[in-house]
């Protein structure tokens, strides 16, 4: 009879609970620095974030200093991929709102062409910027690097790890995978810094004016924890037990389409198989968010011709379960860089990084300016924290002009993403052309800037005279 042993000895056994509690004390001391330091609540950077960066020193310090490596990379490289569908599962279970469903139809299609918009600049600058120097300075660089610009910066950590990892394992790219996830955490410093200083400046010039307010973040209501016909709490199930299974439900389901995709093309053909299944793989969270909307199409229909009493979705839940996953997949992220792998990708990496921050402040500039008229400078610093970080980092600059939320610019962040899930669906086939050949690069390259004037038409065609702001 086989026992299993329970000891410390048993590595496998520990090793996910002594690797997460790490990242819970990582949490926990980034938290405590943001409370207690000034310095640290004034630059707005998500506690997520600091934490994945003390993580990453830490990590560094011990390795470098005393050749201690007490991180497993491999655990972390996994909860930052699944981290990153479980998050975007969960946000798109939650009930659209009635304002929400409102906002759909008058701003969402412009909001996501935006959100697209930005991919496609960030995207021009990358492939610009590496093809640029793989033909001067840099003869071996990787000449589609630049393409992971707009995954780091407008998708986030998930997106980075995941096209970096493809291209380092499928077409070469000598620390792909850290120097993806090292320009989406300059995206959150770009958030933070260049956010900041821009908020500061608009304040000099009278543009807005500082709001005294206190917020209480996190508080809960009645009417946000419970809607009309939902689920009791009383029931035999936790209410957090069934937003967790619907969660997981529709993520097995993801792995299910995802394989039988990806099977089905390699069946038909090898050589497309090898090109596009590292790519829907990597993509997984978009398949995700879809099967999660059919999902909550078919639940409301069922409640609405009384199949089912209750509702079952609470998206106060839904919502602090994304929240859960998106900190845990930028902690592990940011700390499973390699530092290492960046040797010989400096450059590349300063000039992307800048580039990102600015072209994006630039190109939302002008954007925000015709979709947003009337809350310009709410629209546009929500939309520049969420085009180099996540949503979290639009709503904290949002928060600044807009302390209660008044403005229908937080709602945009959601409904236009909804819309730029869509409408960045090219995005993923550009992200497979550019690595094959130099000319599929610069054939890329090409796609994103005719897209993007496609995009702006979108965005700012048809809009409302503008206010005058300035």
């Amino acid at each position: 009879m086989t026992t299993v042993d329970y000891s410390a000895s048993n590595l496998a056994l520990w090793n996910a609970v002594i690797q997460m509690g790490i990242i819970a004390a990582t949490i926990l001391t980034a938290n405590l620095l943001r409370r207690r330091f000034g310095i640290i609540r004034k630059s707005m950077m998500p506690t997520a974030v600091l934490g994945g960066l003390l993580l990453l020193l830490v990590k560094i310090i011990l390795e470098k200093g005393f050749g201690l490596s007490f991180l497993d990379g491999i655990l972390l490289e996994k909860l930052t991929y699944h981290g990153i569908a479980i998050g975007f599962i969960a946000m798109s279970l939650r009930i659209p709102e009635k304002a929400e469903e409102q906002a759909v139809n008058r701003v969402g299609l412009r909001s996501g062409a935006g959100i697209v918009s930005c991919y496609m600049i960030q995207g021009i600058c990358g492939l610009g910027i590496s093809l640029f120097l793989a033909y001067t300075f840099m003869p071996n660089l990787f000449k589609a690097s630049g393409i992971l610009l707009p995954l780091g910066y407008g998708q986030g950590p998930g997106q980075a790890n995941n096209t970096g990892s493809v291209y380092q394992n499928d077409w070469g790219f000598v620390g792909g995978r850290s120097f993806g996830l090292a320009i989406a955490a300059a995206g959150y410093l770009s958030a933070c810094i260049v956010g900041v200083i821009y908020l500061n400046y608009l304040l000099k010039k009278g543009k807005i004016q500082k709001v005294n307010q206190d917020i209480v973040d996190g508080s809960v209501t009645v009417d946000n924890f419970q809607d009309r016909d939902e689920m009791p709490i009383a029931e035999s199930l936790d209410r957090l037990s069934m937003q967790f299974a619907l969660v997981i439900v529709v993520y097995l389901l993801t792995f299910l389409a995802t394989w039988g995709i990806t099977s089905g093309i390699s069946a038909i053909s090898e050589g497309l198989g090898k090109t596009l299944n590292g790519l829907l793989w990597g993509f997984n969270f978009m398949i995700g968010s879809g099967l999660a909307i059919a999902a909550r199409v078919i639940l409301r229909n069922l409640k609405k011709y009384k199949v089912m009493e209750k509702q079952y979705q609470n998206n106060y839940l839904l919502s602090r379960i994304s929240g859960l996953a998106f900190d845990v997949m930028i902690i592990a992220g940011i700390a499973s860089i390699n530092i290492e792998d960046l040797k010989g990708l400096w450059l590349p990496f300063v000039l992307m990084a800048l580039a990102g921050a600015f072209m994006t402040l630039l190109n939302l500039k002008f954007i925000c300016r015709r979709i947003y008229p009337t809350y310009y400078y709410e629209g546009l610093m929500s939309m520049y924290g969420m085009m180099t970080g996540t949503i979290s980092s639009g709503v904290l600059l949002l928060r600044e002009v807009d302390p209660q939320l008044e403005t229908p610019a937080a709602n945009n962040l959601i409904i236009g993403s909804s819309f730029a899930i869509l409408m960045g669906a090219p995005l993923l086939v550009l992200v497979g052309m550019a690595p094959k050949s130099t000319m599929m690069t610069w054939i890329t390259w090409a796609v994103m800037g005719a897209y993007y004037v496609v995009l702006m038409l979108i965005a700012c065609g048809g809009s409302a005279k503008k206010a005058k702001t300035e």
